[in-house]
């Protein structure tokens, strides 16, 4: 069997090693790229911790100078945990009245020192105030509430001192820029980019790396304002998959409405934010329709799916489920392991290439289906009913899925896959001689979320063998659908009918 599968091999596939397409970019461009970017840390999800903190530390200093001295004297009394949480809540709330949770305002010192004093004092002054018209004054003691006001104090100060190194070390690093490109380079790109960049005194987090531009003649500027242009329209998509983009900023007039939807048809795909920029429109909306960066209103066109505490929360979800899945699944991938040794030679484990978060190409684990001497690394020919080239251990582990169980290890230790979410097809996977993105408009669009061991279009029957231009768009239907509309919630339901969709067995090969 083997030697008429290797035969068959021969006679079909003259395949030589496919070169993967990458698109060539300017020089200027290049050199962006070539620069090494940190990973970004969300300025949402460090607000949302400082609070926390906030939080623990005021919660913990006051129960734990009441424990310490009055409760050791006149025993434990409820009332103080409970004005100790009240206080402390109102903490909380009165530095946000401050504005003082901003990352701006944590590089600072002077603006956050003295708001926060003010928001601390103003919380002991009102409950002084309270204490004094419940006429509880005298049950509260007085050694205990300036205790805590100094002691809690200082750490605030002490606090905000490590957060503002760190932020600024972050910012050092580039990790709290929003790398932005600017399409658009004419008279009207020059004064966006002037008026961005007249409020860089003011700690802005904009990062302007360079101008691309739709036009070839004398219209578009080789430098806009100081700013490179890095290439055409067309060249976006592979500059923001070399290097982190995080928003992309239209420099156009609303009335250039044609060449906008014409360049929003290619750009939407990416995972980045994309704003029309309003600064030069004479067309004016009601202010809550702008969304501002810094005082430059914009509006806002498509928005990146899954950031800040969502990203966080999914995170969270993949690494704990997916570590629990693993320790349950272990000894049915030993037992899978052994039945593979035995059943042919060669490895256990099999690594592919496969399209990860926009469009990074990562190796995806799983088991060994096919003889090793046939492996298809590329997947550049689809796996058929009765393939030849899949081994008897393979037809039942492919059936069942069994062998996709590795990518738990992409989940927890690489961090590269989700457990739910768009299938990550192989680089080279074709229909008809076509590769997919070829076939269906808006394809990459399922990149922009990290792709999962099982989808919203595996669940509802779209999974398997791709023979069909159906089968596909299909799939990238459900994929869209699903990051249109992803919650933690809709993670677990796609987790759960998992078993019950690999049971029937539909499609698999």
């Amino acid at each position: 069997m083997i030697d008429a599968a290797a035969q068959a091999a021969a006679g079909n596939d003259t395949i030589r090693p496919t070169v993967e397409r990458r698109k060539r970019l300017s020089p200027a461009a290049l050199a962006v790229t070539n620069e090494k970017v940190p990973e970004a840390y969300s300025p949402i999800v460090i607000a949302g911790l400082v609070r926390l903190a906030d939080f623990v530390l005021i919660a913990g200093v006051g129960i734990a100078l009441y424990l310490g001295y009055v409760a050791r004297r006149d025993g434990v009394h409820w009332e103080y945990i409970a004005a100790i949480i009240g206080m402390t809540v109102t903490a909380v709330i009165s530095f946000q009245a401050a504005d003082i949770y901003q990352v701006q305002v944590f590089r600072g010192t002077l603006k956050q020192m003295t708001r926060m004093i003010s928001a601390w004092s103003f919380v002991f002054l009102l409950f002084i105030g309270a204490s004094f018209f419940a006429k509880l004054g005298g049950d509260v003691s007085r050694l205990w509430l300036a205790s805590f006001y100094v002691i809690g104090l200082a750490l605030l100060i002490v606090g905000r001192l490590v957060l503002r190194n760190l932020v600024r070390h972050w910012a050092r690093q580039g990790r709290l820029d929003r790398r932005t490109i600017i399409v658009g380079s004419d008279e009207n790109g020059e004064r966006l980019i002037n008026a961005l960049k007249a409020q860089e005194d003011d700690d802005s987090d904009i990062r302007l790396l360079g101008v691309f531009d739709d036009r070839n003649d004398s219209r578009a500027l080789d430098t806009c304002a100081g700013s490179p242009k890095l290439g055409k329209i067309d060249d976006i998509l592979e500059f923001a998959r070399r290097t982190r983009v995080d928003l992309v900023l239209f420099a156009l007039p609303i009335s250039a409405e044609t060449r906008i939807l014409d360049m929003l048809k290619k750009l939407w795909v990416l995972p980045v934010d994309i704003r029309l920029s309003a600064h030069t429109n004479k067309l004016r909306f009601r202010p809550r329709a702008y969304s501002y960066l810094g005082n430059v209103p914009t509006l806002e066109v498509f928005e990146a799916p899954i950031t800040d505490w969502d990203q966080v929360t999914k995170r969270l979800f993949d690494h704990v489920v997916g570590g629990l899945i693993l320790l349950a699944a272990a000894p049915v991938m030993a037992l899978v392991a052994l039945a593979i040794k035995l059943d042919s030679p060669g490895p256990v484990l099999f690594r592919q290439k496969r399209f990860g978060f926009n469009n990074e190409r990562i190796d995806v684990f799983k088991f060994r289906s096919m003889y090793h001497h046939l492996a298809d690394p590329t997947a550049s020919k689809v796996v058929t009913r009765n393939d030849p080239r899949v081994t008897r251990v393979g037809k039942f582990i492919r059936r069942t899925s069994l062998d996709e169980l590795p990518q738990l290890f992409n989940v927890v230790f690489k961090s590269n896959l989700s457990l739910v979410g768009p299938r990550p097809h192989a680089v080279q996977g074709k229909l008809q001689h076509r590769l997919f993105d070829e076939t269906v408009d808006g394809y990459f669009a399922r990149h922009r979320v990290k792709p999962g061991i099982t989808g919203w279009a595996q669940i509802n029957g779209w999974r398997g063998e791709i023979d069909n231009e159906e089968k596909i768009q299909k799939r990238v239907e459900f994929d869209l659908y699903y990051i249109e509309n992803w919650s933690v919630l809709f993670d677990l339901f796609i987790l759960l009918k998992t078993p019950w969709a690999l049971l029937k067995g539909e499609n698999a090969y």
